[in-house]
C-alpha cells in the first residue's frame, strides 16, 4: 500500500529571531491551506492512505475541512505534548505504520526533529519555518505530486531522492544530538531564548551544508568557501580575530561582518573536540546542549542524514515517462 505521512509543525517559524530579524511569517492558517494542497497532489497521483501527525492547533483537521478525496486520511494515535519531541514521536509511528514518504512542513530544526526517528524513509521538507537552509520553499500542490510519486514507486529512488549529510555530537562513545546544518559553540551558560543571531559570543562551528544562497550562519561557510562542500566533506571555522570579515545574512534581514580567526573542510567521521565549558552548543540555529565545565564532547560529519526528495528531478522524471499523459481526448 502506498502510504504518505504529514507532519506540520504549527510552532515552526515563531521563535525570538521574528522580533529581531526581519523573517517572513507562515502563520497555521497558511500551513493548513500548505496541507491541503499537499493532500490534494498526493491524491492526484492515486496515493492510497496519509497519516498525519495531530497537533494543537488541527492543523491536518482543518485542511480537510469541504475537501473530497479518494485517498484514506487518519491521525497518529499520540498525545501531543505541543514540543519538538511530538515531532519525533510522530516520525517514529510513521515509520513502524509504514510510510513510503514523509512530508514536513517547518524549518530547520522540525527537520531535524523528524530526522532523529525517520531512518531512510525520504523526506519531503517544505520550509515554513525561520532559518531554512535545510526545506526548500515550495509550493504544497508540486510537493504532494514529488512526495506521492516517489511513495508510489513511480519514480526510482535513485532518481527521486538524494543522500544528505549530517552533524553528530557525541559525548564519548554515545551519540547525544544530530544536527542537518550546522552546530555552533556559543559563550553562554544558559539556552535562554533558544535561537542563535548574536554572532558576538559565537567561538566556532561545525558546517555539514555550507551555501552561499542560504540563510542563518551555514552562510557564512557559503561565503568563505570558493567551491562547494563534497559530498564527503563538512567546514570547521573557528571565530575570532586575525583571520579574515565574511559578510553574511546571518538571519533574515540581518547581515553581518563575522570575523573567521580561522577555517578548513572536515572529513566523514573526523571529530572536533568541543571543551572549555561553560558553554551552549546550538545545533540547527537553535541553542540545544548544555556544555558545563571541565566537561568535553566532540562534533563529527556523518553520511547518515536523512534522504530527501529531489523535486525538480522527480517531477521531470515523470514528465519524460508520460505520467501525466493519459488517453487521447476525441472531439465530438
Amino acid at each position: 500500500m502506498s502510504i504518505v505521512g504529514i507532519i506540520a509543525n504549527p510552532s515552526a517559524g515563531r521563535d525570538i529571531r521574528r522580533l529581531v530579524a526581519h523573517a517572513s511569517v507562515f502563520d497555521n492558517n497558511e500551513k493548513v491551506n500548505i496541507v491541503r494542497r499537499v493532500l490534494l497532489g498526493l491524491d492526484a497521483v492515486g496515493v492510497e492512505q496519509v497519516w498525519i501527525m495531530p497537533d494543537a492547533y488541527h492543523i491536518g483537521h482543518k485542511a480537510l475541512d469541504n475537501l473530497r478525496l479518494g485517498l484514506d486520511v487518519r491521525f497518529v494515535e499520540m498525545q501531543p505534548r505541543f514540543e519538538e519531541i511530538d515531532s519525533t514521536e510522530a516520525a517514529a509511528r510513521m515509520v513502524e505504520i509504514g510510510v513510503r514518504t514523509l512530508v514536513t512542513l517547518g524549518g530547520d530544526g522540525t527537520n531535524r526533529a523528524v530526522a532523529k526517528a525517520s531512518g531512510r524513509v525520504p523526506l519531503m521538507p517544505i520550509s515554513t519555518g525561520t532559518n531554512n537552509a535545510f526545506p526548500i520553499m515550495v509550493e504544497g500542490t508540486l510537493a504532494g505530486l514529488a512526495a506521492g510519486l516517489t511513495a508510489l514507486g513511480l519514480v526510482p529512488l535513485d532518481v527521486a531522492t538524494e543522500p544528505t549529510k549530517r552533524i553528530e555530537l557525541w559525548r564519548g562513545p554515545d551519540l547525544a544530538e544530530i544536527a542537518l546544518v550546522d552546530a555552533v559553540v556559543y559563550r553562554s551558560r544558559f539556552i535562554a531564548s533558544r535561537a542563535v543571531w548574536n554572532m558576538d559570543d559565537v567561538k566556532a562551528a561545525v558546517f555539514a551544508r555550507a551555501e552561499p544562497t542560504s540563510i542563518g550562519l551555514s552562510a557564512i561557510g557559503g561565503f568563505l568557501e570558493q567551491t562547494p562542500l563534497g559530498p564527503h566533506e563538512g567546514l570547521y571555522i573557528e571565530l575570532g580575530a586575525g583571520g579574515v570579515e565574511v559578510l553574511a545574512p546571518v538571519a533574515p534581514g540581518i547581515i553581518q561582518p563575522v570575523p573567521v580567526k580561522s577555517h578548513r573542510r572536515l572529513q566523514l567521521g573526523e571529530r572536533i573536540p568541543v571543551d572549555g565549558g561553560p558553554a551552549v552548543i546550538a545545533l540547527d540555529g537553535e541553542r540545544k546542549y548544555s556544555l558545563l565545565p571541565g566537561q568535553e564532547v566532540t562534533l563529527s560529519i556523518s553520511a547518515e542524514g536523512p534522504v530527501v526528495v529531489h523535486l525538480a528531478r522527480t517531477l521531470r522524471h515523470a514528465a519524460r515517462q508520460g505520467l501525466f499523459v493519459g488517453t487521447p481526448v476525441h472531439a465530438s
